[in-house]
C-alpha cells in the first residue's frame, strides 16, 4: 500500500465527516512528556483525574503493541454565546466554561473517531487501532503537538493557527505507518499574559500547571473548597476560561461549525437559586447532556452557593438557611453557612447561631464559625 496516498484519502474523508483538523504523528515514546509527568508527580501538581501510569501515558506501544502512528483530530467549538442572558440582582447566574457548552464533546469526538476507525478498517483489513478522547491514557495535547495540530501554549492548551485554543482533541493509535506531519512552531514568544492572569497562580510557569490550584479542577472537587480559592471562583460553576480568553491567539476566534456544540444559554448560564433545590432527576435531564455534569450535582450546587455569597444575594437567604438546616450533605450545609455569613444581614447571623447549637458535624461547625466571623469584620 502507498501510505502517503492513503493518508491523503483519510484526510479527505475526515473533512466529509466533520473533522476540522487532522494530523499524523509517530508512535514513538513521548520522552520529554515522561520527564515532565515525573516532575508533576514529585511536585504534587497532578489533579488525580489522570488515567494510567507514566509509562502508559507516554509509550503508545503499551496501549497497542505494534503501533506505528497516531492520528490526531481536532473539532472547533464556539467562544461566544448567542443571546446570553444577563445576570442581574435577584436573578444571579452562574457559568459553565466554554468547553462544556453544547453536547458532551466526548460523545461527539467518539462518533467522529468511530467513523474514522471504520474507514480505516474498510480500506486496511489488517488494521489495529485504539481510540481515546480526554479520558484515555495518552496526553491529547502531546499527541496533537507532535501531529502538527498546533503548539502547546503557555496556558497548557493546544493553540491552532485556525481556531486558537478553542478545540477538542482526540486520537487513534494504529499499526498503519502513516507518514508523520511536521509540528507547528511555538509562537507564544515573550507573551506571558495567561500566566499573569491566572486567578490562583496555577500556571507555575509557561507550560507547567499545578492542577491542585487550577479553578477548572477545583470546581470539580466534591469536598469543602479551600478557603483561599473561595473568593477566586466568582460565579463559575464548572471550569475556567481565563487563560484562554486573555490569550492574544484567541482574539476574534469564534467558530460555530457544529450544531452539537451550540450552547443552550439557560443550561450553561443558569440561574443560581433554582440550582439549590434541583432534584437528581431534574439535574440529569437538564445538565446530563453536557460534559460539566460528569461529577454530579453536588459540586455544582456547592459552587452555586459560593457564587451567591460572592454576589451577596439577599434573595437567596431563605434558601441558604433551608440548606444549612436541612440538607443531609455536610459540604452543602457548611458552605451554605459560610455564604450566609458573607451575605451578612441580621437574619443570616441569627440563623447561623441557631443552627450551630444543633449541628453535630465538626467540619460543618467550623464553616459556621467562619460564617460568623464576617459579623466581626
Amino acid at each position: 500500500m502507498n501510505y502517503h496516498d492513503f493518508k491523503e484519502e483519510v484526510i479527505a474523508y475526515s473533512k466529509e465527516i466533520g473533522i476540522d483538523k487532522i494530523g499524523f504523528a509517530s508512535a514513538d515514546v513521548f520522552s520529554e512528556l515522561k520527564g515532565r509527568l515525573i516532575r508533576q508527580q514529585e511536585n504534587s501538581y497532578q489533579s488525580g483525574f489522570e488515567k494510567g501510569t507514566v509509562e502508559e501515558r507516554t509509550e503508545p506501544s503499551r496501549l497497542l503493541p505494534g503501533s506505528q502512528s497516531i492520528i490526531s483530530i481536532a473539532l472547533a467549538y464556539p467562544s461566544k454565546m448567542k443571546d446570553a442572558p444577563k445576570s442581574k440582582k435577584g436573578e444571579r447566574r452562574g457559568i459553565f466554561a466554554r468547553a462544556s457548552w453544547g453536547r458532551d464533546y466526548h460523545d461527539v469526538l467518539r462518533d467522529r473517531l468511530n467513523k474514522l476507525g471504520a474507514y480505516l478498517q474498510e480500506h486496511f483489513p489488517e488494521v489495529e487501532l485504539k481510540s481515546m478522547v480526554d479520558t484515555g491514557e495518552l496526553s491529547d495535547r502531546a499527541v496533537a503537538e507532535r501531529a502538527g495540530i498546533g503548539f502547546s501554549g503557555k496556558n497548557c492548551a493546544i493553540i491552532t493557527p485556525e481556531f486558537g485554543s478553542y478545540v477538542y482533541l482526540g486520537e487513534i493509535v494504529t499499526n498503519i505507518p502513516f507518514p508523520p506531519d511536521e509540528p507547528v512552531d511555538d509562537s507564544c514568544g515573550d507573551c506571558n499574559i495567561c500566566v499573569d492572569a491566572c486567578p490562583t497562580g496555577a500556571l507555575v510557569q509557561g507550560g507547567q500547571l499545578n492542577a491542585q490550584r487550577c479553578i477548572a479542577f477545583l470546581t470539580q472537587t466534591k469536598d469543602f473548597l479551600p478557603d483561599e480559592f473561595r473568593t477566586k471562583i466568582g460565579n463559575r460553576l464548572y471550569g475556567c476560561d481565563t487563560c484562554q480568553t486573555v490569550c492574544p491567539k484567541n482574539r476574534k476566534k469564534d467558530f460555530h461549525l457544529h450544531e452539537e456544540f451550540e450552547p443552550d444559554p439557560e443550561v450553561v448560564k443558569p440561574k443560581l437559586i433554582p440550582l439549590l433545590s434541583i432534584s437528581n432527576r431534574q439535574f440529569k435531564e437538564t445538565f446530563g447532556p453536557i460534559s460539566g455534569s460528569w461529577r454530579g450535582k453536588k459540586p455544582i450546587q456547592r459552587n452555586a452557593i459560593l457564587a451567591l455569597g460572592h454576589y451577596k444575594d439577599e434573595t437567596a437567604v431563605d434558601e441558604l438557611i433551608r440548606l444549612m438546616n436541612e440538607d443531609p450533605r455536610p459540604v452543602i450545609r457548611g458552605t451554605a453557612a459560610y455564604s450566609l455569613g458573607k451575605i451578612g444581614n441580621e437574619d443570616c447571623y441569627k440563623a447561623i447561631k441557631d443552627a450551630i447549637i444543633k449541628e453535630e458535624d465538626s467540619k460543618v461547625i467550623v464553616e459556621m464559625e467562619k460564617g460568623l466571623e464576617f459579623e466581626l469584620q
